[in-house]
C-alpha cells in the first residue's frame, strides 16, 4: 500500500521539523506533503532545505480544512494520512496504518501528551443522531483509503473549525466504518501544541448549526442538541461569573454572539444542503475550487 502523509502547518517551524524527523525515520517509504500557509517563521526555507519532503505547496487561505484538500490535491498515495505539525510518529505506527485499513477505509488512533511520567490519550468518541451512529475520528491522526476523499470530495472550505467532524457525519451516512487503532499512536511533549486557546464562540455555534442542518435538515433532534450544548456552556460561563473570572457584560455579549451564529449557522447549513442534494453533501469541497496553492515545489 503507498501512504501520502499531509502535514498542515502555521508558523510552527521548529515542532514542524520534528514531526518530518520522526516520519523520516519511522515511514521513510511514505510521500510527505507540507502544507504550509501562510507562516512568517521561516517553515518555507526550513521545509526547502529537507531531502525528505515530497511536495511543499504554499497558501494564502489559513483554514485548515483548505490545507488538507490542498495536500489530498497533491496526494499520489493509495491511502492519505493527516498528521499534526505538533506531534511525532512512532515506531509502529505505519505498521499500524497498514494493519487497520485492511478491515476499514478509515483508521485514527491516539496522540499521547506527556508530562511528568503521565499520559493524557484522545480516546474514541461517538454518538447517535436522528439515528445515525457517528464515530469521531482524531483529526491529526488519521488515515483513508483515498477513494473515500474522492468520493466525499474532501473536507468542507466553508468551515473555519469542525470540518473534521463534518466529515464524520458524512463518512456515517454512507456508513463507512472507522477503526480505532491503538497502535497508530503519535507523541507531542506538553506546550508544543500552542498552549491554551481561548474559544471562539461565535465560530462553535456557526459551525456546530451549519454541520447539523446541513447534514440532517431541520428536525426535532437537531435543536434539541443545539439547545442542550448551548446551555450547558451558558452555565459553565455563568459559573465563571460567579467565581469572578468573567465579568456579566462579557458573558451577556458571548450569549448574543452564540444565538446570532446559531441563526448564521442554520441559514448557511440549509443552503448547503440546496446546493448539494447528493450524500455527500459537500458544496464547499475539493472540486469547488481549483487556485488554492499560491506556489507547489514537487520534488518527486
Amino acid at each position: 500500500m503507498d501512504t501520502s502523509v499531509v502535514v498542515p502547518t502555521l508558523n510552527a517551524r521548529d515542532q514542524l521539523s520534528g514531526c518530518l524527523d520522526a516520519l523520516s525515520d519511522h515511514a521513510p517509504e511514505a510521500e510527505v506533503i507540507v502544507v504550509n500557509g501562510p507562516s512568517s517563521d521561516g517553515t518555507t526555507g526550513m521545509v526547502r532545505d529537507r531531502d525528505d519532503v515530497d511536495v511543499l505547496v504554499e497558501l494564502a487561505d489559513r483554514r485548515i480544512a483548505t490545507a488538507r484538500n490542498a495536500g489530498i490535491d497533491r496526494a499520489r498515495g493509495d491511502a492519505v494520512a493527516f498528521v499534526d505539525h505538533t506531534a511525532t510518529v512512532t515506531a509502529g505506527w505505519r505498521d499500524a496504518i497498514e494493519q487497520a485499513l485492511g478491515s476499514a477505509a478509515v483508521a485514527t488512533g491516539p496522540t499521547v501528551s506527556h508530562a511528568d511520567e503521565t499520559n493524557e490519550t484522545t480516546a474514541p468518541e461517538s454518538r447517535t443522531i436522528a439515528g445515525r451512529d457517528v464515530s469521531y475520528f482524531n483529526p491529526g491522526n488519521v488515515v483513508f483509503d483515498r477513494a473515500v476523499l474522492d468520493e466525499l470530495d474532501g473536507y468542507d472550505e466553508f468551515l473555519e473549525i469542525g470540518a473534521s467532524r463534518d466529515l464524520a457525519h458524512r463518512l456515517a451516512a454512507q456508513s463507512y466504518d472507522i477503526r480505532w487503532s491503538d497502535g497508530m499512536e503519535l507523541t507531542r511533549r506538553v506546550g508544543t501544541d500552542g498552549g491554551e486557546r481561548r474559544t471562539d464562540w461565535g465560530w462553535k455555534y456557526r459551525s456546530l448549526a451549519y454541520r447539523l442542518v446541513k447534514n440532517y435538515s431541520l428536525r426535532p433532534t437537531v435543536f434539541r442538541r443545539l439547545v442542550f450544548h448551548a446551555g450547558s456552556d451558558c452555565l459553565t460561563e455563568l459559573r465563571a461569573v460567579g467565581q469572578g473570572d468573567t465579568r456579566p457584560s462579557e458573558w451577556f455579549g458571548t450569549g448574543k454572539g452564540v444565538l446570532t451564529n446559531m441563526a448564521a449557522g442554520i441559514k448557511e447549513g440549509l443552503s448547503a444542503r440546496r446546493h448539494d442534494r447528493t450524500i455527500r453533501r459537500n458544496p464547499s469541497g475539493r472540486s469547488a475550487r481549483t487556485d488554492r496553492a499560491v506556489a507547489i515545489y514537487d520534488w518527486r
